[in-house]
């Protein structure tokens, strides 16, 4: 489907849910997906999705609500993972489930959204691994198992870059 960022926190569901700005989501992952990467991905107390509408392309891509100019960059990127037609369809019609097109905001506006979200986690929860990946399925599918080791940086970092920290691919580790 799309962008996905998943978010490994000492905190439960709801506490995570409490601190999140307006327009982001938290959401719990299926039991098994969450027991297994809880042990991935320690100290996890819970594994969620964070979302901006129906997925976390907003942290990377600049929605355009009449020509859907990002989609090429969506269905290019499927085509590299073999995606089918009807895959594709289906995913770009999830990708343009937002529930307001007036309401959208640019990429930078989220990352820095994020960055202030991570900031407050950190201070409040302590370290947390954040991991945004590409999937064809976006929330909907089972992530796979992460890498057997996190990158770590500081809240600081987070604070310095926020279009810079999170990259797709590798779990990274936030600390204060």
């Amino acid at each position: 489907m799309c962008y996905v960022l998943y978010v490994a926190s000492p905190l439960t569901l709801s506490e995570v849910r409490s601190m999140l700005p307006d327009g982001m989501s938290a959401h719990a992952l299926a039991p098994d997906d969450d027991r297994r990467l809880r042990r991935a991905l320690r100290p996890a107390r819970t594994v969620l999705h964070l979302l901006i509408g129906p997925c976390s392309c907003d942290l990377l891509l600049q929605r355009d609500p009449v020509a859907h100019s990002e989609e090429r960059a969506l269905r290019a990127r499927y085509q590299a993972e073999r995606a089918g037609r009807d895959e594709i369809i289906r995913a770009i019609d999830l990708h343009r489930a937002i529930p307001d097109p007036l309401e959208l905001e640019p990429p930078a506006y989220w990352r820095r959204a994020l960055a202030a979200f991570v900031a407050e986690h950190a201070r409040t929860a302590g370290p947390t691994v954040y991991w945004l990946r590409f999937s064809l399925r976006g929330p909907l599918e089972s992530p796979p198992d992460p890498p057997p080791s996190a990158a770590t940086i500081q809240v600081a970092d987070v604070l310095r870059d926020p279009d810079g920290w999170l990259a797709e691919g590798d779990p990274i580790r936030v600390v204060r």
